[in-house]
């Protein structure tokens, strides 16, 4: 009896107090101890007197002097950190258990990427909408790492990312259809695949001299490449850089990056005034073509696009009609940009179960 009165209060003394974690995180958030106060509507001494305590708690130095102001150490960093993604849950908690308690029409927060947000997640809002109104659904553009920082924070329901894969192997995880994860995540989150689509080289349509590819080349392989190796480029995000990374060290060279942007309409821009070429995914051509660039699919990878999310199954009911509106606005391919272009390459995004069968399709024409 004793030994349990003597656990429960080394345990009680351990605790954290949430409040006192959500101090800590709006100081780091805003960088003063003022800000803070202002940002949670508290007294300026309230917020020294939160963070003192915390530190009592914790026994550690989370903040130090720094000038007239102060800074997170270390230790205090790291705690803020963990911090943040705790208060994140227990926010994302309280608004789903309201919503199975009826208190409150569903919410739903989804962050996606730029081309994303230009193609398939518009047509899915409207879907859900009309559907159900009730629902509310909120959107953040990010790229999928902030947008899986956000998902695991608890500030969003859903990640809408993307990942580059070998053909082959975007086709073998797309004819599964069964949801299950394209690759191993942290046990965290779980993945399913929406839709895995084609990778475009993008060059001026009508260049002063000559064409870089003979008009006739719809696609290249990746070693094809080494023809534009003396060419300068345009990368984009990380990930899309290194993405054209590997593929031009396929063909043997190191591209020489001139421009970067993760604007797929600068990309274009740039393309268009001779200033470079680039390589975007066909949700990029369909979101805003350029008429004056042309496309050659590029072969051998493919950009899957993936729904993340949070925790163990089964996802609360906001996210599964979520979910289930996005599964059916990928439903059919999304129509082909090319369509703008008669002489560029076919630039449909496919959806996940129909990526299979593309893979078996014959070899592209022969490079000139």
């Amino acid at each position: 009896m004793g030994l349990g009165r003597q656990k429960n209060t080394v345990y009680s003394q351990t605790m954290l107090d949430v409040t006192r974690l959500r101090v800590l995180v709006a100081v780091a958030r805003h960088g003063s101890v003022t800000a803070a106060a202002h940002a949670l509507n508290y007294a300026q001494p309230s917020v020294s007197h939160h963070l003192a305590r915390l530190e009592a708690e914790t026994g550690t130095k989370l903040v130090q002097r720094a000038g007239r102001g102060i800074r997170l150490t270390d230790a205090g960093r790291l705690l803020a950190e963990r911090a943040a993604e705790v208060i994140g849950r227990l926010d994302a908690a309280e608004n789903e258990l309201a919503v199975y308690s009826g208190m409150r029409a569903g919410r739903l927060r989804l962050a996606a990427f730029p081309s994303a947000l230009g193609t398939i997640v518009p047509a899915a809002a409207a879907m859900l909408r009309e559907r159900h109104p009730s629902v509310d659904l909120r959107l953040t553009e990010a790229e999928p790492p902030e947008a899986v920082r956000m998902l695991r924070a608890g500030y969003v329901d859903v990640a809408l990312v993307f990942r580059h894969e070998p053909e082959d192997q975007a086709a073998d995880v797309s004819a599964e259809g069964d949801g299950q994860p394209a690759a191993a995540e942290p046990g965290d989150v779980r993945e399913q695949v929406l839709l895995s689509e084609p990778v475009h080289l993008i060059m001026q349509s009508a260049p002063k001299g000559e064409p870089l590819l003979a008009p006739a080349v719809t696609e290249i392989w990746p070693a094809d490449l080494a023809r534009l190796s003396g060419q300068r480029w345009i990368a984009g995000c990380d990930r899309c850089r290194e993405h054209l990374l590997r593929q031009c060290a396929v063909a043997g060279f190191t591209p020489k990056v001139a421009f970067t942007t993760d604007d797929f309409v600068a990309v274009q821009a740039l393309v268009m005034a001779g200033l470079g070429v680039a390589t975007l995914p066909a949700m990029a051509l369909q979101a805003a073509r350029n008429p004056g660039v042309r496309t050659v699919r590029l072969r051998g990878s493919r950009r899957c696009v993936v729904a993340v999310r949070y925790g163990e199954p089964p996802d609360p009911p906001a996210t599964a009609l979520l979910l289930d509106v996005l599964r059916s606005t990928v439903g059919p391919a999304i129509p082909s940009p090319a369509a703008t272009a008669p002489e560029s390459a076919e630039a449909d995004a496919e959806p996940a179960a129909g990526a299979a069968a593309e893979s078996a399709a014959g070899a592209p024409a022969p490079v000139a």
